[in-house]
């Protein structure tokens, strides 16, 4: 019995947040239905944000927005994303994150999402490696 709950506990995907720091910082939450990837080079300097679908593919849009729901919301859209070459992931590219990093820290769910695609991510459990994240070595917010 214990060998089947450690093979289901084992098998079940990672929900928790988790960053590091290195030579290339990075901020990550992995769900069933998604997978939501920051990082931050101090030698460009350069943040990238990659949200990775599980399920269904994004599409080509003139846009992609995050929301972010809690004590401090906020909404932020950029028309400079660009999709994987099998458009499951989406990625943003810039000098500086630091409304995202306040979406992500200081609220309680956040939602990406283009003209027809969502995807949601709980918040729960971010603040501390947000803050983690925040710290990595000379990282300058915008």
């Amino acid at each position: 019995m214990r060998c089947v709950l450690l093979s289901l506990i084992l098998a079940t995907p990672a929900t928790a947040w988790e960053a590091t720091v290195g030579s290339v910082c990075t901020l990550s939450h992995d769900t069933e239905t998604a997978e939501i990837f920051l990082t931050y080079d101090p030698a460009e300097p350069l943040y990238t944000l990659t949200i990775t679908r599980k399920t269904e593919a994004w599409t080509q849009t003139p846009w992609f927005a995050m929301r972010f729901d809690g004590p401090n919301p906020v909404e932020i859209a950029t028309p400079r994303h660009v999709l994987s070459a099998n458009a499951a992931s989406l990625t943003v590219t810039d000098t500086g994150f630091g409304n995202v990093l306040n979406g992500l820290e200081y609220n309680q769910t956040a939602y990406a999402y283009t003209q027809d695609s969502l995807t949601e991510f709980s918040l729960n459990g971010a603040a501390p490696h947000v803050r983690i994240f925040r710290e990595c070595a000379g990282a300058q917010l915008s």
